[in-house]
């Protein structure tokens, strides 16, 4: 599951600061983050895949997320899964079993599966490469090309798409250490929603008969 929580973080990336980057790159991720700087808040409806040719794995997903600073909640219907963070403590609740575990943000393994850092993650140490502008349908889009310094990430690439009208960004696919790809696509971003911070907090009385696993 840490795996769709990097590539939710990273398609909904901003903030977007780099190194050894070429100069086209450079210049339309400082573009984007200049405009979502902007944001308090935000809102998507994405598509998730996961694919594995050798493994013949196909998975895919519609989910949900909003992000009100280092809050969020992230919803994946078909897979049961929904997660909620109040800027502290996090809830993954899982639907088989009706089972929720809750944890500390400062214990995460990974900086990456905060999908709060939508709006730091380029800070934390990639390389930027211009591939192309590309026509698909009726968007003009820039492809990007991004590889971490740090090995902790476990991805070796992330391509980017990022929509050239709008300045946000369209699509995203990891490539994976562990040989699977990610890909998320956007159908719809919403910035600057309303949102209370009770609806980053998990409400137990909500889902009946729950098990709790407290890891705090």
């Amino acid at each position: 599951m840490r795996k769709i929580f990097i590539v939710i973080a990273v398609v909904l990336a901003a903030n977007l600061t780099w190194a050894q980057s070429d100069a086209k790159a450079t210049q339309i991720l400082e573009e984007v983050s200049a405009k979502t700087k902007t944001f308090k808040s935000m809102s998507a409806d994405f598509v998730f895949a996961m694919d594995n040719d050798e493994m013949d794995i196909h998975e895919k997903d519609e989910g949900t997320i909003i992000v009100k600073g280092q809050k969020y909640v992230v919803k994946l219907p078909g897979s049961g899964i929904e997660v909620f963070s109040d800027g502290q403590t996090i809830w993954t609740y899982m639907k088989d079993g009706n089972q929720v575990t809750i944890s500390s943000l400062e214990d995460s393994e990974n900086e990456l599966m905060d999908p709060s850092s939508i709006f730091s993650i380029y800070e934390r140490g990639f390389r930027s490469q211009f591939v192309a502008e590309t026509q698909e349908g009726n968007k003009t889009l820039y492809k990007i090309n991004l590889f971490p310094d740090e090995e902790e990430y476990q991805v070796t690439k992330i391509e980017v798409a990022i929509d050239k009208a709008t300045l946000m960004l369209s699509s995203a696919t990891l490539y994976a250490t562990d040989e699977n790809l990610y890909s998320i696509v956007v159908k719809k971003m919403e910035p600057n929603k309303v949102f209370s911070d009770s609806d980053f907090v998990f409400d137990e009385s909500k889902y009946g008969d729950l098990e709790v696993i407290d890891f705090r």
